[in-house]
């Protein structure tokens, strides 16, 4: 029998099955069809329960049952009495070689084609600010002097740029401490490939960036989880590194994502010493940074540590435009240099014409920053403001930047809900996709960068939901209609 993190592995598996037109069971058995097709679901892969797999969709068992008979009877599937359901052993999978594949909720958002439901999964702005164009135009025009234009550890112009930002942020540094990366992602994967072996420990904040999470499982580290849901409990932290020794740790401390919360500069002071000391490195994940309500920029961690503690990891993706994939890491020059040796063998530099473009764009990154606070600032609170008129019981701590509130809902579980939500045309994020510690199981993460009206309509969206969500209840099979 499946344990219930693997049912929630397997519906997170199973993307907007109902989103689609037609009776629920025909739509479940469709995408578990495809799922055993295409070998995500090996042949001797046990099935969940009925009355536990219709509880985490959010539907009745009938659905379920309905779906699992259609299986059966076209040989997918083979169910007895006493020994619960299970994927064919005749099956045979198009595809058998996908054991690392991500069941990432984040992720598999993205890989899904676009259609009618509203993206409430993905933080990041969805509007390309015009200062790009124009800083692309400018990167073009000045290509033509690049000869090979492979840059492994990244353009000098853009390494430059950045060692100047971090110094102007009282954070000395020099251009060969900077690694440029395909994105903040690239960074991590970079990082933690260097740093960790299978079976090391990292700290990890619960709950964290899903990105992360799913670069230390593709490394089979031991994740070791910290709370951090009313901001770090930073004592707990200094304990662990001290006790554990772990081989990395993992950080948001500037408008963590998702709660939004802010480390204040004591806590960050004592965290830095300490990791230095026991020679644990530290990654401090500043793609939010700059998206502080209040205009102010922390000091890095960095700068309470020797270069060798921590390493600094940037992106122009949040304050920018996610297609803009320029990321950086900020680190001792001859960890860097390792880092810029595996980063060749993997793409020999990031694109020229995007890191060129990015050092223009960080002259003018003081008035984007600004234009985009205030306009986050104006959407969190308007969020807050529909969330709190028409879902009065959902908890959540007004954020002090960044890009998401972090929401508990009263009574439930999010997987289930995010299942139903669905159906009213909304994806969101649960919970348990960010947190390893397993005490998320009734949260969601709700980002607030669409136009103030569209939060308001989506808000109008889940509150429908919620009022046909009951955790108790065997919900109608056939297909609710979507609130448009």
């Amino acid at each position: 029998m499946l344990k219930p993190p693997a049912i929630d592995g397997l519906v997170a598996r199973l993307g907007r099955w109902s989103a689609g037109r037609g009776p629920l069971y025909v739509l479940l058995a469709a995408r578990l069809r495809e799922l055993i097709d295409d070998g995500e679901l090996p042949p001797d892969t046990p099935l969940p329960p009925d009355r536990a797999f219709a509880t985490a969709l959010a539907v009745g068992r009938g659905t379920v049952v309905a779906a699992y008979d259609v299986l059966c009877q076209e040989g997918k599937i083979v169910r007895r009495q006493g020994s619960g359901t299970r994927v064919a052993s005749a099956v045979l999978p198009r595809d058998r070689t996908r054991a690392g594949d991500t069941a990432n909720p984040l992720f598999l958002h993205l890989l899904e084609r676009p259609d009618h439901v509203v993206q409430l999964t993905c933080a990041t702005p969805t509007t390309v600010p015009p200062e790009v164009t124009s800083a692309y135009t400018r990167a073009l025009s000045l290509i033509r002097s690049d000869g090979l234009g492979y840059h492994p550890a990244g353009h000098p112009a853009l390494r430059g740029a950045l060692a100047e930002r971090y110094t102007r942020r009282g954070l000395p540094t020099e251009p060969d401490q900077i690694l440029v990366t395909t994105g903040a992602q690239q960074a991590l994967s970079l990082v933690t490939r260097l740093l960790v072996r299978p079976g090391d420990k990292v700290v990890v904040e619960a709950p964290t960036y899903p990105g992360a999470l799913e670069v230390f499982r593709e490394a089979a580290a031991i994740p070791r989880p910290v709370s951090s849901v009313d901001g770090l409990d930073w004592p707990a932290l200094v304990d662990v590194l001290g006790r554990e020794r772990p081989a990395l740790g993992y950080l948001i401390p500037t408008h963590h994502n998702p709660t939004g919360t802010v480390l204040p500069t004591p806590a960050r002071r004592r965290v830095a010493e300490v990791a230095a000391v026991h020679g644990v490195p530290l990654v401090d994940d500043e793609a939010l940074v700059d998206l502080g309500f209040d205009g102010a920029e922390p000091a890095p961690l960095a700068v309470f540590a020797p270069d060798n503690a921590v390493l600094t990891v940037g992106s122009l993706s949040k304050i920018v435009w996610g297609g803009l994939r320029v990321g950086w890491v900020r680190a001792s020059a001859a960890l860097v240099a390792r880092l810029a040796r595996l980063k060749a063998v993997h793409d020999l530099g990031s694109d020229v014409a995007s890191q060129l473009a990015a050092v223009d764009l960080l002259a003018d990154l003081d008035a984007i920053r600004a234009r985009r606070a205030g306009e986050l600032r104006r959407r969190h609170d308007r969020l807050r403001a529909e969330l709190g008129a028409r879902l009065p019981d959902w908890r959540f701590r007004p954020a002090a930047g960044g890009q998401t509130l972090w929401v508990r809902l009263p009574h439930g579980d999010a997987v289930s809900f995010a299942q139903l939500a669905l159906r009213h045309g909304i994806a969101l994020l649960p919970g348990g996709s960010l947190d390893v510690s397993g005490g998320s199981a009734a949260c969601l993460r709700i980002p607030f960068l669409a136009p103030p009206d569209e939060l308001g309509k989506a808000v109008r969206q889940l509150a429908g939901a919620w009022r046909d969500y009951s955790p108790s209840a065997d919900p109608p099979t056939t297909l609710a209609p979507l609130a448009i």
